[in-house]
This record gives structure tokens, sequence and C-alpha cells, in this order.
């Protein structure tokens, strides 16, 4: 039996992935601050808060990946990630580091690249370009991963998760869209890939126009299926109206909020 530590259980991402990986061969340990309702066959329920690395380390008994996707999730003032968002990360991978846990999966975010022009190409070597605070605090978690992969020997995935949906919603997804089986299968290959030492890899669906480019790890497996090009006719007739930065950035709404600068000169940067 292989025990998976997930934190943030509780959350948008961590309901799909608790439902969505769930096998006989496995156990799932999930943590939360939030009620995680009634165990199923092979989950062990732990409500706590995971910034506390002491009772974070305990948990870590017997545990074979840890799958770290507890944050404060949205784009907000930097009050609201800082501390927190920093902290559960560094308790989640000192107290794995304690325990001798060997696999750490992060759930980043494609916010950690969000100011990268939607229509360029981007892959695992494009510079960090938060969209804000919530991107920045994933550009952090990705370094301090990569402290514990070369300082401890973790063999550490982080996956930018991007817009991680039912369905696309809006025309920047129709490039961006992540949909919840290709998420669960992508957190699969992630938990069972073979031996590695750091590696970053795009959440993202078999869109057609999708400028996230995974070549570098085709070695994972990674197979998505779904394409949002599916959706497209509805999107363009009904989908959510967006904004002008929204609707050329890789990060969306989230490059939007509060910002007062000149786009142009913004997408000229990358």
């Amino acid at each position: 039996m292989k025990r998976i530590l997930i934190t943030g259980a509780a959350g948008r991402l961590g309901r799909v992935l608790r439902k969505g990986l769930a096998q006989p061969d496995r156990i799932l340990r999930l943590l939360d601050v939030a009620d995680l309702g009634d165990a199923a066959p092979n989950e062990e329920l732990r409500i706590m808060d995971a910034t506390r690395i002491e009772a974070l380390h305990r948990e870590m008994d017997g545990v074979d990946v840890v799958l770290h996707l507890a944050a404060y999730p949205e784009e907000a003032g930097w009050e609201r990630h800082f501390p927190l968002n920093y902290e559960l990360t560094y308790a989640a991978l000192e107290a794995a580091r304690r325990a001798g846990v060997k696999r750490f999966v992060f759930a980043s975010s494609v916010q950690a690249v969000g100011f990268h022009p939607l229509n360029e190409t981007i892959d695992h070597k494009a510079r960090p370009r938060p969209s804000g605070f919530y991107g920045t605090s994933k550009v952090a978690g990705e370094a301090l991963a990569s402290v514990y992969a070369d300082k401890h020997g973790l063999s550490v995935a982080c996956v930018r998760v991007a817009s991680f949906e039912e369905r696309p919603t809006d025309v920047r997804m129709l490039s961006t869209w992540l949909s919840h089986e290709d998420g669960i299968h992508l957190f699969d290959r992630c938990i069972e890939a073979p031996r590695h030492h750091y590696f970053v890899v795009y959440g993202i669906s078999a869109n057609t126009q999708s400028r996230m480019d995974n070549s570098h790890a085709e070695w994972l497996g990674y197979s998505p299926k779904d394409n949002a090009e599916t959706y497209r006719d509805e999107v363009l007739r009904h989908g959510d109206k967006i904004g002008e930065v929204a609707a050329r950035t890789q990060g969306g709404g989230a490059c939007e909020i509060r910002f007062d600068g000149h786009i142009e000169q913004a997408l000229r940067a990358s």
C-alpha cells in the first residue's frame, strides 16, 4: 500500500484529486483546517493546521509521497499570502525531510509565469513573471522545493496548474484550460513517475491553442485527452467577458487585479 499525504485536501483542487487519485493499493492521508466530511475506504482524515511543523512531522509517519496543495488560492493583498503560503510550503517540505519522505509534489500555478503573453509559447525555462502576490508565493515555493531537492535529495515535481475547471468559461481558457480528468492524470503521473531530481511541468490539457510546452517532460507519461476547442462555440457565445489584460496574459484575471501599468510595455518585456 502506498500512503499519500495530501495537504489542502478540502480545497477545490483537493476535492477533485481526493476522489480521482483513490485506488485500492493507496491510502490517502488527507489534511486540512476545513471539514473533510466522512472517510471513504483507504482514507485517513486529519483536521489540523499544516503550518505547525512538529504536528505535520508526526503525520508524515509511513508516508511515501507528499502532495502539497494547501495555500490561500486566489490573488489578494500581500497580507493574505504572507506569511501563510510561504509557511505552508516550508512546513510541508521540512516535515517531509525530517520524516525521510522521498517524493514531493508541489501544486504550483501558471500564475508563477502569469505575465508572459498568452500568444507566446513558454516552457519550463520561462523566467518567473508572477501575476501578483499569489503567483509570487508559487515562485518562492518552486525555489524552496528546489533547495530541498538539491540539499536533501527529495524527488520534487512542481505542477504549474493552469485553469483547472470542469469546462472553459472564457476565451483565455481556450488556451489555458486543464480539465479535471487531465488534472487527475497529471498528478497521478507525478506520484508514479520514475526516480527523478526536480522538474516543472504545466498543468494543461491538449488544447489546440495551448502555448505551454511540456515536451521536456515527455518521459513523465502525461497524455492529456481533453481539448478546449470542444467548447469553443459555447465560450464565444456565452462565455464570461474579460478585460484586455486578462485576455492577453497567461495569468488572466490575476494579472488584471490592481493593474495600473502599461499593457504593451509589460508584454514587450517578455
